[in-house]
């Protein structure tokens, strides 16, 4: 009993221990903090990465693919049809997306994909990254009639931040295609009967009220005029140059039919948001290309040697997942017509080929234990099987081995209040010789010596992990509002979305992490207080009491 009971009045008294406490309260709650961020990290990584990938993928080592997509399901549903809950074929080439920005032709290398999008979605979260409701409903690639998200959809605001999208659709299409014919009839005007103020004056009309709101400056006088295919949002009145002719024709044969695009469109796309627009500094989302534009892609045949064949898309949606990775990498098609363009379907038997088939696992299924069930039955010489954690291996590595280098650091934090409570006891024995060699002359036994110092280190160690756990949870719970009030302060942002692709900072509190660090902070505290409740017990009463 007297052990705790000194034990207590140290605590109490002693305030030279209070920089142990706070050194051992800021170490756990740092590690706290900084687990539960990192955690959340990891979590919305892995999240957005797996939203886009399957859980396995069934792929060729060919551009070419393999033939028969549902004999390979089918043959697959017989290996593994207890775990599989769902399959779709893809095509996946590499390709480079062209459009027109005032004129000027604009050309990114991109991952062209063909999907089903009646199966699609079911394997992946796909559909929840598109920007019209609708399609996240049910992906089509037909155009909408407008009714496009104004708002980021992934926000927890509703402030616009895409106004552009208002236009979005067919109703962008039509005022495109209106605003092209007036600009020819003005151009026909003026060198047929020379400058004609009034004519000039009645397409000017036409010209501002077909025209949206501008998202920016209007063009040079030297700018060239839209095209057909070009499309900027919120363009102003079309530069007066000669127009050029529509670099999409050559593309498409007419074949007997013209194309009206005021009320028909080429092939639907969806590309990658970040593709057709960048983000200002005010938050504003701003738009190269909208959804009723056309583009062209360029992309390889599956023939030996394979060609170079282009083709005309229209823009029905955007795909935006969060990691810059995809959003600018990313265009998904159709995967009949891509199949179909790139030669891909057997003449004779009409037989198509896939080069890729995405597989979904029932919940609770071993990922592992069925991929290499699978890889026993199909050669690995002509079939490559992967999981989606085995294609983004390296990152989900570098994550890990981040998490792990940053807690080692962190807790060199209690290791230094360590030390102080190491030094801190050896004073204290220093200064209390005289009370240890009465208490040892009174009876009292090395053993409870040595239990008076560590009991003492323990009480330490516990009030400052308990300390820290409260202001760690707190901190965590409440990180969002921590951010607000810092920039409010400072008037500079911390967490720039656009950076880590979240709105708010995402935290995962892991019990069994904050129990370690609780244990951890306490063993530390213990253990420094070892040396000097050894040197304690060690000091005999006739000595302690000598001088005395």
């Amino acid at each position: 009993m007297y052990k705790l009971l000194l034990c207590w009045r140290y605590l109490r008294t002693r305030w030279i221990a209070l920089a142990s406490v706070i050194s051992v309260t800021l170490g756990v709650a740092t590690m706290i903090v900084v687990n539960a961020v990192m955690a959340g990290f990891s979590n919305e990584m892995q999240t957005r990465i797996h939203g886009i990938l399957s859980d396995l993928v069934f792929e060729s080592h060919s551009l070419s693919g393999f033939q028969d997509p549902v004999w390979h399901m089918e043959e697959i549903e017989r290996a593994a049809g207890d775990q599989i809950e769902g399959m779709t074929p893809t095509v996946a080439v590499p390709a480079m997306f062209s459009f027109q920005v005032r004129g000027q032709w604009v050309t990114r290398q991109v991952m062209f994909i063909g999907i089903d999008p009646a199966t699609h979605a079911q394997v992946s979260d796909f559909g929840q990254y598109l920007q019209h409701p609708a399609n996240r409903e049910q992906l089509s690639f037909d155009l909408r009639e407008g009714g496009y998200d104004t708002t980021d959809s992934q926000s927890p605001t509703e402030q616009p931040t895409r106004p552009a999208l208002e236009h979005a659709g067919w109703p962008h299409r039509r005022m495109r295609v209106e605003r092209e014919r007036l600009w020819k009839e003005r151009q026909a005007a003026q060198v047929d009967a020379g400058p004609s103020r009034s004519v000039n004056q009645q397409v000017d009309a036409v010209l501002a009220a077909t025209t949206p709101p501008p998202q920016d400056a209007s063009p040079p006088p030297s700018a060239e005029p839209a095209a057909a295919g070009e499309t900027v949002a919120g363009d102003g009145e079309p530069p007066a140059t000669t127009p050029r002719q529509n670099p999409f024709q050559a593309a498409r044969p007419e074949q007997g039919h013209v194309m009206d695009p005021a009320k028909e469109q080429f092939t639907g796309i969806v590309p990658g948001i970040g593709l057709a627009s960048f983000r200002t500094r005010d938050g504003i989302d701003q738009f190269l290309t909208l959804p009723g534009d056309d583009v062209k892609i360029t992309f390889p045949t599956a023939g030996t040697p394979p060609k170079a064949v282009s083709d005309t898309f229209t823009i029905v949606d955007f795909y935006e997942s969060k990691m810059s990775e995809y959003d600018s990498n990313f265009v998904f098609v159709p995967i009949d017509a891509l199949q179909r363009m790139r030669g891909m379907i057997d003449p004779q038997t009409g037989i198509p080929s896939v080069n890729s088939i995405q597989i979904k696992l029932k919940p609770g299924a071993d990922l592992a234990a069925v991929r290499d069930q699978l890889r026993k039955v199909f050669p690995a010489d002509l079939y490559a099987i992967a999981s989606w954690r085995d294609k983004q291996g390296p990152l989900l590595s570098a994550v890990d081995m981040e998490m792990a280098v940053l807690n080692i650091l962190l807790f060199l934090i209690i290791a230094v209040a360590g030390f102080g409570i190491l030094a801190i006891f050896f004073m204290i024995v220093v200064e209390k010789t005289r009370d240890i060699g009465i208490l040892k002359a009174l009876g009292a036994t090395s053993a409870g010596i040595a239990g008076i110092f560590l009991g003492y280190g323990l009480f330490l160690g516990l009030v400052g992990a308990g300390a820290g756990l409260a202001l760690g949870l707190g901190i965590t719970w409440n990180i969002n509002q921590i951010r607000q009030a810092v920039e409010w302060c400072t008037g500079a942002r911390v967490f720039d979305p656009s950076i880590y692709y979240f709105f708010q900072i995402p935290t995962i509190v892991d019990p069994v992490t904050i129990g370690w660090i609780i244990v951890g902070a306490v063993a530390i505290a213990i253990g420094s207080s070892v040396l000097p409740a050894v040197r304690a017990a060690r000091l005999h009463a006739v000595e302690a009491l000598r001088h005395e």
